[in-house]
């Protein structure tokens, strides 16, 4: 049954990383938002952390509610990133957006497995998908941007094949809201958003986040 994660988990409020803020203003400009959608969402546990980090993304808290966990995701995708689990995207934004810092996982982008598109007559993000069926079950899935690489991926998870997470907040008028639906019907770990909101910023901004608690997690042991 599909039920809806409500795990919890002690976070500290004085501590704060970002791995992608490099500098000092950088990192002052993400922390004084992130203490901002503390405030405003709570920070009761490792799913707020990711309704935070996806209403910065786009600006808006109203992008808070929306956000739907299924099947214990974070969790998921800790144990994921643990096992070097590959992270397969749907565009180059989504891959290029992803922390490279804090973890050892490949990140590949679809687009670059997509040459079956124009004789398929498919988008190339869905022909990406497909190609990389052989992947799929362990890995991490991100998609952002494009409906149909999520629809191909939910025929295969139909099918049988079994992502170790996916993230699926593509955006837009046509599928973008079905597709997200179909997948929080699939018994698989899954984080997404309900409508036609959404896109890369979201997408990127949940899976850097779960990035982020790994990292301080490992951080943590490694002190031990």
């Amino acid at each position: 049954m599909s039920d809806e994660s409500s795990l919890r988990e002690d976070i500290t409020g004085n501590m704060y990383t970002d791995l992608g803020a490099t500098t000092k203003e950088a990192f002052q400009i993400s922390e004084t938002s992130r203490r901002m959608a503390r405030k405003q969402l709570g920070d009761r546990n490792y799913e707020d952390r990711i309704r935070q980090r996806c209403s910065i993304a786009v600006g808006d808290f109203a992008m808070a509610p929306l956000l739907r966990f299924m099947h214990d995701p974070v969790h998921a995708g800790l144990k994921a990133l643990k096992e070097k689990a590959t992270i397969i995207t749907d565009i180059r934004m989504v891959q290029v957006g992803i922390q490279k810092r804090g973890h050892q996982s490949e990140v590949l982008c679809s687009l670059d497995y997509a040459g079956a598109a124009t004789e398929l007559g498919i988008t190339r993000s869905r022909a990406g998908i497909l190609s990389l069926t052989g992947k799929i079950d362990g890995s991490i899935v991100v998609i952002g941007n494009a409906p149909s690489a999520l629809l191909s991926l939910c025929d295969l998870i139909q099918q049988g094949h079994r992502p170790a997470l996916v993230v699926g907040t593509p955006v837009g008028f046509v599928n973008a809201a079905e597709s997200k639906e179909l997948l929080r019907t699939l018994p698989v770990p899954s984080i997404s958003n309900e409508g036609t909101r959404g896109g890369t910023p979201v997408a990127v901004a949940a899976i850097n986040e779960i990035i982020t608690i790994y990292a301080e997690n490992t951080s943590r042991d490694d002190r031990r």
